[in-house]
């Protein structure tokens, strides 16, 4: 099985992907919250 993990955003610099439609976003400001795209949460790819 294959679960996805959705973390909060922590740190300024971290970066997310859509693996639906490709959107890349990288944190200015955190917030806490989770990022979702496409109804899906975000995939973080650094940070």
């Amino acid at each position: 099985m294959l679960y996805n993990v959705v973390m909060s955003v922590k740190e300024v610099g971290e970066q997310y992907k859509c693996n639906i439609c490709g959107n890349e976003v990288t944190v200015t400001r955190a917030g806490g919250g989770k990022l979702v795209c496409c109804g899906q949460p975000m995939e973080k790819i650094s940070g």
